[in-house]
């Protein structure tokens, strides 16, 4: 049985090299072309987008693919949507990898949006804006003229910041809690704005706003199709285990 991975998250990462060092027999990893770069993943890999539902169905025929395990970005919904619905249709094996998202405690002074949009509302003429939602969100905060915004990303910029008085940061992760705070005091940043992505590796900029008293503007997840689904790289493998036995 040939197994799609669709990648684009820390797990997907761990799930591909579980999967080469298992030498499992058929896989194929994708990559969005809107997922970032970053080390090649331990299985052969195609990047870039299927072409619509029409494209991406003709790429399940033409690959013969038996199962799909989706391991996208919690953001990349309408991939996941799609992919769900397709599978159904055509009753194939299909489960989805969403991590746990981030959830306030203690000391944390959170402002749950759902949508970027929303944050204007929030953020006061003049404040400093650090944005660790990614360059591709920039269009949704085109309504935050008269704030200095700070929108981190990995790789350099390849064009001037879309909005006056705005910059990229350039950095490249993991960062630890103290970097963070040692950043956020640099950059004299007033509110921090966040997808709510989850896990651990990138929590420690919610761990310094908390530290540093920092509001944080928390943009909650698009609603996921009701399919299969679990939360762990451990439950994934046992699928795919699972799918092995069955093939």
């Amino acid at each position: 049985m040939k197994l799609l991975l669709l990648a684009g998250s820390g797990e997907a990462r761990e799930i591909a090299a579980a999967l080469s060092a298992r030498s499992w027999p058929e896989t194929i990893a994708s990559i969005s072309g809107g997922a970032r770069d970053g080390p090649p993943l331990a299985l052969p890999t195609r990047r870039g987008g299927f072409g619509g539902r029409a494209g991406f169905e003709a790429f399940l025929d033409a690959e013969r693919i038996g199962a799909v395990l989706d391991a996208t970005h919690p953001f990349a919904h309408r991939i996941t949507r799609r992919t769900a619905e397709i599978c159904a249709a055509r009753e194939l094996p299909y489960l989805l990898v969403e991590r746990p998202p981030w959830r306030p405690g203690p000391g944390d002074r959170w402002t749950m949006l759902t949508h970027e949009a929303e944050a204007a509302r929030h953020i006061p003429p003049g404040a400093t804006v650090f944005l660790a939602t990614g360059r591709g969100s920039l269009p949704g905060f085109a309504n935050l003229a008269g704030r200095e915004i700070i929108c981190r990303q990995i790789e350099p910029p390849e064009a001037p910041f879309p909005y006056p008085g705005g910059r990229y940061q350039q950095g490249t992760p993991p960062f630890s809690e103290a970097e963070e705070i040692a950043l956020f005091k640099r950059l004299g940043v007033d509110f921090l704005v966040v997808r709510n992505a989850g896990g651990e590796r990138s929590a420690t900029k919610l761990a310094a706003a908390r530290a540093l008293g920092l509001p944080v503007l928390m943009i909650a997840r698009p609603s996921a199709p009701d399919c299969p689904r679990v939360e762990t790289v451990a439950e994934a493998l046992d699928w795919v285990a699972r799918l092995g036995a069955l093939a």
